[in-house]
């Protein structure tokens, strides 16, 4: 799930959540907080449920759960008494209630991969690879993990992450360990299967023509 609002975005792939481009640092658990507040917006979500996705196994009180709150407020620099992101419901739980920002696609969602015949368009943002018939790109192949890898597009450039896979991420013959920002032509190897990224160059602008002599005047 990614979510733009205000200047923040939130990725919960690659686990991120930004301010202007620049990495916001919360708890694991105020993260995943956040992720269910998002996955409900506009409704409200109420403690119990919260309780349930964050502790499923554990009993805590409802302070643990103000607590998070109090550290995600501090985060996005929002305010209990006048709320932009995440409002208390009195006697309930809590409500996402930012509207989402909508931006252009960046230019890199001009991208696909390759293999044999066949290739695969990319999409603004993230695109995991992987076994997981849920992900963006699907593949069947020898030694691929379920969620295997991800290809993020940004307005930055294109990035390539492994996701913990058990056999690699691969590019260009070199193992994967950081987000890798990817060029056009490069190989990626996930266990037996090999890719192309690929990265169509944008059209050029249109040029603006002299229309003042029309067709067949002499010059």
């Amino acid at each position: 799930m990614e979510a733009r609002f205000g200047a923040f975005s939130f990725d919960d792939v690659t686990r991120e959540l930004r301010c202007g481009g620049q990495l916001v640092h919360v708890s694991p658990k105020a993260f995943d907080l956040l992720a269910a507040l998002l996955r409900e917006r506009p409704g409200a979500v109420s403690k119990t449920d919260l309780h349930s996705t964050l502790w499923p196994d554990t009993f805590v009180t409802d302070g643990s759960l103000a607590v998070l709150i109090t550290e995600l407020r501090r985060a996005l620099g929002d305010s209990a008494q006048r709320p932009t992101f995440i409002r208390t419901v009195n006697r309930f739980g809590y409500a996402f209630v930012a509207h989402e920002r909508v931006e252009q696609p960046p230019h890199d969602s001009r991208c696909y991969l390759e293999w044999g015949t066949d290739r695969a368009r990319l999409k603004s943002g993230a695109n995991v690879i992987g076994r997981d018939p849920e992900a963006e790109i699907c593949f069947e192949g020898v030694g691929v993990s379920r969620r295997h890898a991800c290809i993020d597009l940004r307005d930055t450039g294109p990035v390539l992450r492994d996701l913990g896979s058990k056999n690699g991420t691969f590019l260009d013959g070199v193992r994967v360990t950081l987000p890798t920002l990817l060029r056009d032509g490069a190989e990626i190897r996930l266990g037996a299967i090999h890719v192309v990224f690929r990265q169509m160059p944008l059209p050029p602008p249109t040029q603006t023509v002299d229309g003042s002599t029309a067709i067949g005047e002499s010059q």
